[in-house]
């Protein structure tokens, strides 16, 4: 059995974090940003069910390039700016939305878990501040709060000015209707609040640079989760790696005692430089534990399924540490021979 690998390496403690130490994390509190957030979910929640047409109007003119958006192309209610109660979309599709108990339930549960979203947004800014310290042409867009319904969608830019957070999946692990859509327990560390600033920077993150697979081998999408990760560590400094990771805190402390174990595994089993996606997908993608490192039948799995992101940060980490003049944005930008990159990282791992 593969997993036996892990008998034959000692394990390697690392003491420390992934994270920054202080003297790493710039100050930035010159950086001006003025963020703008709004809370879509309770306008949209605020209108009259008797009359929702007429409040529709209303609320187009507050969101006059997101309410078609939402309407049409999120939610797929089809009503295309026909803002009549006998429309279709409306009578059938919004309206249900908003009087179904269900879905009342899941709103007034954000209401509660967000009365107001203040620190949140302080939070939202602070990152950004770091996002524009490090790419000062960034453009800082608007945040628009969310309730989608349970659709899956934590976090996705609507264009280069506006992100949209859906605030529906990020009620808590413990939030009982995520097991009813069917949401695996390895993703419990996504559905927390400290999560969302993640989300929210990885999906910016990923609108500039978004993962590409095809014809990859798997070191170069390692680097490729790695560049996204020391990112996500220079905006939110002050994170612990369970959260910028999406692990649970066992699980970061596997990895790092464990950091040349992974390395070697990934050389013995022949899988830096393969090719070949049912393989090598699954170590940098979430998934319930990393096939091959531990038994399948132990209950409680030390490795997260997405080791390959974490070694990825280490190997980006040791390359920026061999090219300290290089900026964040002429890495992110640099395009990868993975060889290379590993080799100008000079990462050894003990």
């Amino acid at each position: 059995m593969k997993y036996l690998f892990i008998l034959i390496f000692p394990a390697f403690f690392l003491l420390g974090s992934c994270g920054n130490s202080s003297e790493n994390i710039p100050d930035v509190s010159a950086v001006k940003v003025s963020l703008e957030t709004r809370h879509f979910d309770k306008d949209l929640y605020a209108l009259d069910t008797n009359h929702i047409g007429a409040g529709l109007q209303q609320l187009q003119a507050k969101y006059p390039d997101f309410l078609n958006y939402f309407l049409d192309t999120v939610m797929a209610y089809n009503i295309h700016g026909n803002y009549n109660d006998t429309v279709t979309g409306i009578r059938e599709g919004l309206k249900p939305f908003l009087t179904y108990k269900d879905f009342v339930a899941l709103e007034d549960s954000i209401k509660a878990h967000y009365p107001d979203t203040k620190a949140l947004d302080a939070e939202l800014t602070d990152g950004f501040k770091f996002m524009k310290y490090y790419l000062p042409d960034y453009t800082v867009p608007n945040v628009i709060y969310l309730n989608m319904g349970l659709s899956n969608w934590p976090s996705f830019p609507l264009d280069k000015t506006t992100v949209c957070v859906g605030l529906d999946m990020f009620l808590g692990e413990q939030f009982s209707y995520y097991r009813s859509i069917g949401v695996p327990n390895y993703m419990a560390p996504h559905l927390r609040s400290s999560y969302l600033p993640v989300s929210l920077f990885s999906a910016i993150y990923k609108s500039m640079h978004p993962f590409n697979t095809d014809d990859k081998n798997l070191l170069d999408l390692m680097i490729q989760r790695g560049k996204e990760q020391y990112f996500l560590h220079r905006v939110m400094p002050h994170k612990p790696d369970s959260v910028l990771f999406g692990f649970a805190q066992r699980q970061v402390e596997w990895c790092s005692s464990n950091e040349g174990l992974l390395y070697n595994f990934f050389i013995q089993q022949s899988l830096l430089y393969s090719k070949e996606m049912h393989n090598i997908q699954p170590y940098v993608t979430d998934g319930p534990f990393a096939r091959g490192l531990e038994p399948v039948t132990d209950t409680v799995k030390k490795t997260p399924g997405n080791v390959g992101t974490w070694l990825g940060y280490k190997i980006v980490t040791a390359y920026m540490n061999q090219h300290p003049k290089m900026t964040l944005g002429e890495l992110l930008f640099q395009p990868i021979d993975p060889a290379r990159f590993l080799d100008e990282a000079k990462y050894r791992p003990k």
